[in-house]
């Protein structure tokens, strides 16, 4: 059964740092895709960023480019989003996702883990 258990996030101040991780079981990391999305209230769910299977691509939301790096380690099954000089409109619930298609955010994706609460405030 494919899982993902997300981990990190918690309450920051403007200009700090987090780092978001997505642990897979029960699939072969290396063979999917794995993006990062945020949610906040009222709003569809955005793309902030995604990876290839490979780790050779990589996306980013314009609103997180040179702010958020992430990075794929697939001997462990893990995914990280690295959040840098975060800002209050960074705040929201953020979901790592996993799908066999290309690193995009225009379709569907078809896995999802459990969703992790950021929030950017002083």
């Amino acid at each position: 059964q494919l899982q993902l258990v997300q981990s990190g996030g918690g309450l920051v101040a403007p200009g700090g740092s987090l780092r978001l991780s997505c642990v897979a079981s029960g699939f072969t990391l290396d063979t999917y895709t794995i993006g990062w999305f945020r949610q906040v209230p009222g709003k569809e769910r955005e793309g902030v960023s995604c990876i290839s299977s490979s780790g050779s691509t990589t996306k980013y939301a314009d609103s997180v480019k040179g702010r958020f790096t992430i990075s794929r380690d697939n001997a462990n099954m893990t995914v990280y989003l690295q959040m840098n000089s975060l800002k209050r409109e960074d705040t929201g619930v953020y979901y790592c996702g996993a799908d066999v298609r290309l690193c995009a955010f225009w379709y569907q994706w078809n896995f999802w883990g459990q969703g992790t609460q950021v929030t950017v405030s002083s």
